[in-house]
């Protein structure tokens, strides 16, 4: 689709108008597809039913810069909720259900939803962490009479008319790609619409014709920008479930998809699963994705018959950079993730801020429009990552000659595991909250399948049995994290390496050869130190 299709295209600077606009263009068009459930909408009915949602948040009394937490996995409660707050101007917060009660707790405690939504899947598990201080809807009936039955609310399906823009806020999305607890990303609406324009005006130059997929959830970011690029161009997205290595081409050529995004293993399990006639059977144009694995990228592409197209984006900037066709053949490998974006300026500054020459590592650094407005109540963070105009992105990267952009590393104390971010600074104040854990310091491990895994490392008093003590530890940490955050390998050690200013010294932990506990097959393993950034290596023990 072209700019001046319809001759309104710049002018859609809000969901509302988004998904409005899309519904008297393409009334009749596939919009959105759940393969699970095998329900489908129209875009017609997409707004229809976004505006019945509108309606009964009407009804429930939620309005104009109120917040609603949305606990789902893929299903059609959630787009229809998010675009039906986007219609009243309220905000949603998306939750991730495998989180504990006390991480959702500590949400609901920051965001302070005037609603907390769910499904009877999830209710037990809201209910436990609003223990009656937030008020929860369920979307399906439930027999507690302190639970609102969502589903049962009794409203005409007329649109409530808001004044939104570009400005409104549309989500506070908590991510844990910093350090310490998760921050609440401010999205506004002309966050979305600014990040979707880019697929329409250039490459992949999606349009009408397209079909999208995924199969991440939709508390995570991808989803969400994918099903609001379809309503800028007319393209019909398809939602599985989650992630199935052995079904994904399966339904990739089913539903005749052109275009997906996809993180984390995906790549590796893929090429893992047996070969098949039909691997390159399919109508793929082209596979975004972040992270491939380099070693990988070039097999890939042969076997599956399509080029793959890395990139590099975070919540608080939206999409960043990417690598477009005419690179491509030349990047095959190297792990480069572009150019940047159009409205996108990037540098790499030293420790002052300072560009550095080509081909120098610094920190990779941001500024244009379409970022976030800041951490949500939290002044202090915002200011530390947005400094002198640019964002700080707290990754090492190089760039060389062609302005084409290289990470090498990370400044920030993280783990990434399968495409999840793990703030380490969270994970050890859990594990030294267990009664015997006087200290504990956490560092990424290297990982072939899931790109890292986490090592933790503890200080713990006392006599008692190392197995007995590491799994009251681990039974803690599963018990109060969620299941991705909850280290793989454990070592047990006499005291922690410090700096001078008694922080610390993970480069010295790094560096460390020790025995180490995997709970994931129940054996010893030796970890060392990896040649990639960052990172250990496990290799099996005899002990």
């Amino acid at each position: 689709m072209t700019a001046d299709q319809d001759g309104d295209v710049l002018r859609v600077r809000d969901l509302a108008t988004l998904v409005r606009r899309a519904a008297r263009l393409w009334p009749d068009r596939p919009a959105l597809r759940f393969d699970q459930h095998d329900i489908g909408y129209t875009f017609a009915e997409l707004d229809h039913l976004s505006d019945h949602y509108a309606a009964v948040l009407d009804t429930l009394g939620i309005g104009y810069g109120d917040r609603i937490a949305l606990v789902f996995d893929n299903r059609p409660d959630y787009p229809l909720l998010w675009l039906g707050a986007a219609k009243i101007g309220a905000a949603v917060v998306p939750v991730n259900p495998r989180y504990s009660v006390r991480e959702i707790v500590r949400l609901l405690e920051h965001a302070e939803p005037a609603l907390t939504v769910t499904c009877a899947d999830y209710r037990d598990l809201v209910l436990a962490a609003a223990g009656g201080r937030y008020r929860v809807a369920v979307t399906d009936p439930a027999p507690q009479s302190e639970v609102i039955h969502l589903a049962g609310v009794d409203v005409a399906p007329a649109p409530v008319r808001a004044s939104v823009y570009p400005e409104t806020l549309a989500n506070i999305q908590y991510t844990s790609g910093t350090t310490g607890q998760p921050k609440g990303c401010m999205l506004s609406h002309g966050y979305w619409t600014t990040m979707v324009r880019k697929y329409a005006d250039g490459f992949p130059y999606l349009g009408p014709d397209d079909v999208l997929l995924t199969a991440q959830p939709f508390y995570y970011l991808d989803p969400q920008w994918s099903l609001a690029a379809c309503l800028l161009v007319g393209s019909s997205l398809v939602v599985l479930d989650r992630f199935h290595p052995t079904s994904f081409w399966d339904k990739v050529r089913a539903y005749g998809v052109t275009y997906l995004y996809c993180i984390g293993m995906m790549p590796t399990l893929l090429l893992r699963q047996p070969e098949r006639p039909t691997d390159r059977a399919h109508s793929l144009r082209a596979v975004a994705c972040s992270g491939i694995p380099k070693h990988l990228h070039a097999a890939l592409e042969a076997r599956f018959g399509v080029a793959w197209y890395e990139g590099f984006g975070m919540t608080e900037t939206g999409g960043d950079l990417r690598v477009l066709p005419d690179d491509h053949d030349e990047l095959v490998g190297t792990g480069c993730v572009g150019r940047p974006n159009p409205h996108r300026e990037v540098r790499i500054v030293d420790e002052h801020g300072r560009a550095v020459p080509r081909g120098a590592t610094g920190e990779l650094v941001l500024r244009g429009i379409g970022m976030m407005d800041g951490y949500y109540r939290d002044e202090q963070a915002t200011r530390a990552v947005f400094r002198d105009g640019w964002f700080h992105t707290g990754d090492l990267a190089r760039m060389d000659e062609y302005g084409r952009v290289y990470l090498t590393g990370r400044l920030k104390d993280m783990a990434r595991r399968s495409g999840e971010n793990i703030a380490l600074n969270e994970v050890e104040a859990v594990l030294t909250s267990a009664g015997r854990v006087s200290q504990a310091a956490c560092i990424p491990v290297a990982d072939d399948l899931r790109g890292e895994e986490v090592q933790a490392f503890l200080v713990v008093g006392g006599e008692a049995d190392t197995a007995t003590t590491l799994g009251e530890v681990v039974a803690h940490a599963s018990a109060n994290l969620a299941p991705f955050k909850v280290p793989r390998y454990w070592s047990l050690v006499d005291e922690l390496p410090l700096t001078p200013s008694q922080r610390v010294a993970k480069e010295k932990l790094r560096a460390l050869s020790v025995p180490a506990f995997d709970r994931t097959t129940g054996q010893h393993v030796r970890l060392g130190p990896s040649a990639a950034p960052g990172g250990h290596v496990a290799e099996r023990s005899d002990g």
